[in-house]
Formats: structure tokens, sequence, C-alpha cells
């Protein structure tokens, strides 16, 4: 108490942003621009073609819509204050915007967790139980796993939250980073952050480390249940509906663990700028390209829209 009256505490905080060298934010902000734009125009075409196509009303890409929100959600968190401060001079964010910021973001990384998980679920039932894959993967539980995995991702973000921005802060307020995360913030802090540690490490194990597991255990049961197959055009078929999650996985928690498990130093700060990058920016853009660019379901279906839309009268 008595270090709280000897400061005052700090209520803005400042944010770096990718890089002060003008020609570098001239360079990089169409860029990101571009990628956010698709991001959104891809991932929204997704969910209208699966919503308007009844042949793709399957667990699968009910699931793939939700993924698309998701990173509708997880981009529009972080891209358009990292835009707009290309403008600014002075990147000044307030204790309450940060909070915001975070727990959006965290929310919605947190539920992808959940949702990956669910996936791959999904994918070891329509593999190793095909003839009940059915009556047991309905789309009323599907539903319910979707929403699910909003759920439990909002209440992790929470957790992680609310201990991280209910710490005292009354010295330096510069993050250095180009959004709010929670490693940079707790640096900021006066007080005992062990606590606040504590949260966000029980939240990663759980959730992050968690769901991998679960993957990997699901994967380890569709390999065994490939392998038993007789059929060889069957098992690679199989094996083809899987690559486009695994890929997305791999993406995910590839670039999640190098953000977050690689020492903090000097010398890595402009590495984990770049990570972060295609962290929170690129990668809610390359999820609804690698399940739709190569999946023939998604191509038939869209041309079935096109020839409804063609062949309806004005």
């Amino acid at each position: 108490m008595e270090e709280k009256r000897n400061h005052t505490s700090v209520a803005m905080f400042v944010l770096l942003g990718l890089t002060d060298e003008l020609k570098l934010q001239l360079f990089l902000f169409p860029i990101l621009l571009g990628i956010y734009l698709v991001t959104l125009i891809w991932n929204l075409s997704l969910i209208i073609l699966i919503r308007m196509d009844s042949h793709l009303h399957t667990p699968m890409y009910l699931f793939l819509s939700f993924l698309s929100s998701i990173d509708i959600c997880y981009a529009t968190s972080i891209s358009p204050r990292m835009l707009s401060d290309f403008f600014r001079e002075e990147k000044v964010i307030s204790l309450v915007a940060c909070a915001t910021q975070y727990f959006v973001m965290a929310w919605m990384g947190l539920s992808e967790c959940y949702l990956l998980t669910a996936m791959a679920i999904d994918r070891y039932v329509a593999i190793g139980s095909p003839l009940q894959y059915s009556s047991i993967m309905t789309p009323g539980l599907c539903q319910k796993m979707g929403v699910g995995a909003l759920g439990c991702g909002f209440i992790s973000s929470l957790f992680q939250t609310v201990p991280s921005f209910s710490l005292y802060f009354c010295g330096p307020n510069v993050i250095q980073h180009f959004f709010c995360d929670v490693p940079q913030i707790l640096s900021l802090s006066c007080s005992n952050t062990f606590s606040s540690q504590m949260f966000i490490f029980m939240v990663a194990v759980i959730v992050g480390f968690g769901s991998l597991l679960v993957i990997l255990l699901s994967y380890g049961l569709i390999v065994a249940s490939i392998l038993k197959s007789s059929s060889v055009k069957g098992s690679a078929k199989a094996f083809n509906t899987c690559a486009s999650h695994l890929a997305v996985v791999t993406l995910f928690y590839g670039t999640a663990l190098a953000v977050y498990l690689q020492p903090s130093s000097h010398h890595s700060k402009i590495k984990d700028k770049v990570l972060s990058v295609v962290y929170v920016v690129v990668i809610p853009m390359l999820n609804p390209l690698i399940y739709s660019l190569r999946n023939k379901e998604i191509k038939k279906a869209l041309k079935r829209v096109m020839k409804r839309k063609t062949h309806s009268p004005p």
C-alpha cells in the first residue's frame, strides 16, 4: 500500500508498433492491409457458401464455418489497430482497451485450440467408425461442440486476462510490441506477477498442450485405423480428408510454440514480431485457403451456387 501511495498508477500504454522506419512502414502497410482484406473476404465467403449449399451441411464443414468465424474475429482484434498505428506518431492505448484487445485475441486463440480438437475427433470418428459416423456426429452435437469451443475459450481467456490486467502498473508504460500481449504486460507491472504467471501457465498447459495431446492421440488412432484397412485406395482417401486439418494444426501450434517458448532476449525482439505477424495476421488468411483450394466439394458447391444465381429469375 505504501508503494502505491508513492507512485502514480499507469492508465495508458505506448505500443512501439511493428517498425519506426518510414520506408519499411510504407512497404508493409499495403501488404498487411491486403492480407487482412483477403482474410475477411475469403473467410466470410466460405461461411456464406457453407450456409447456401445443402451438400456442405456436414460436420466437417460446420466446424469449418466456426473456424472461419474465429479467424475473422481473431484477425480483427489485432489488424485494424496495427494498421492504424502506421499513421500515428504516438501509439497510445488505454489499459481497458489493451485488456479488451488481449481478451478477444486470447478468446479466439483458445477457442481455436478447442475447435481443432473437436475437428480431430470428428476425423477419427469418420475414419474409425464410418458406418456409425452419421448417427454419432449429428448436426445438433456438432453445433454444441462448436458453441462449446467458443464458451470454453471465453472462460479460459478470462482466467488469463483478469489476473494479468488487475496488476498494479506504476512505472514504465512502453509495450515492446505492436499489440497487447501478456508477456510484455507482465514485465511492466510493479506488483508481484507470480499468481498471474501461474494462471497463464495453467491455461497454457490445460488448453494448449492438453488439446495438442488429444489431437495427436486422435491422429495416432486414425493411423492405426488406416493401417488396418485392406484397401489402399480407401486408405489414401481417408488420409486425404485429414491433410487440410493436419496442415492447419501444424501451422497454428508450430508458430504458437515458436512465439511463446523462445527465450526472451534483446536479439529476439525482431524475430518475435515477425513470428507474431505470422501467428495473428497470416494464419487466419491461410486457414480457409488450405481448406478450400484443393477441396473438390467446395469447388462443386461454388459451381452449384453460381449456376443457381445465373438461372434464377430476375
